[in-house]
């Protein structure tokens, strides 16, 4: 087992299920699923001047709401809100600290005022991701994650990309949730999406 390629087993535990499993899932958001808020005081991508959560970062014509600390409980997010998340801070952070991106975080990045731009959004970063995992090779894999990483500065660039991964399916899987619980609460009845 020592002629295992593990950048490539890294790599593909997530695009073996990318396709199949996540990103064909999110074809065909509509803006009412991408805006939804299945329950009161949700956290949203929204446009500006109109969120009420303590802080709305972004850049652009549209925020995205947060706190710190974050409220206890923690208000419910809607696709648009999660898939902003997984686009800037589990991705497009990372690719600017490891991979060569312009620099980005949530108050400088221009959130998507539409789905169909989210998931435009996700597919470059992710492609990045992929690539600059795929740049390393096995050597890279091994080198420590640096100061970006903060408190798992030492940890190895191959923990970073396993914990990409599971930032992604868990955030993704929610987010296809979230479809099914919009399909089967507002087109089946004939109900507007609110």
């Amino acid at each position: 087992m020592t002629d295992q390629n593990w950048n490539f087993l890294l790599r593909d535990q997530l695009a073996g299920h990318w396709t199949r499993q996540l990103r064909d899932r999110l074809d065909g958001l509509t803006d009412d699923e991408y805006f939804w808020e299945p329950a009161p005081d949700c956290w949203n991508v929204r446009p500006r001047g109109t969120g009420t959560a303590p802080v709305q970062g972004g850049q652009g014509a549209m925020t995205i709401d947060f706190a710190m600390p974050q409220p206890e409980p923690p208000p419910f997010t809607t696709i648009a809100w999660r898939l902003g998340h997984v686009i800037v801070g589990v991705l497009a952070v990372r690719n600017a600290a490891h991979f060569g991106r312009a620099p980005t975080d949530y108050q400088s990045f221009e959130y998507a005022p539409t789905a169909a731009a989210a998931l435009a959004q996700l597919d470059a970063e992710y492609a990045t991701w992929q690539s600059g995992v795929a740049s390393l090779g096995e050597a890279g894999l091994a080198r420590p994650c640096g100061e970006a990483e903060g408190p798992y500065a030492e940890f190895p660039m191959a923990a970073l990309a396993l914990h990409i991964n599971r930032e992604l399916i868990h955030h993704l899987a929610e987010v296809c949730l979230l479809r099914d619980l919009h399909l089967h609460t507002h087109q089946q009845t004939g109900r507007e999406a609110s």
